[in-house]
């Protein structure tokens, strides 16, 4: 029986929403619309920073508490 993955480990689909959404034209988009499209942008550029920011601390202190873990691809 194969293991369950959890979902993070699940490959992600190719065409993602980022590259969705850098693909579709802009055309049909007011003024307001397009202002409206950046602040929801920028909200989620600060999110994804923000959650980056805090796996980068988590990977800092569990370094700190564990050591280094030793560099993948080595063939032993």
């Amino acid at each position: 029986m194969w293991p369950l993955m959890d979902i993070d480990e699940r490959p992600r689909p190719k065409g993602d929403l980022a590259s969705q959404l850098a693909t579709e034209a802009l055309d049909p988009y007011s003024h307001d619309e397009l202002n409206t499209r950046i602040q929801l942008l920028e909200r989620e550029i600060a999110r994804t920073v923000a959650h980056r920011d805090k796996a980068s601390a988590h990977r800092a202190a569990a370094e700190a508490l564990f050591g280094k873990p030793p560099p993948s691809g080595n063939a032993g």
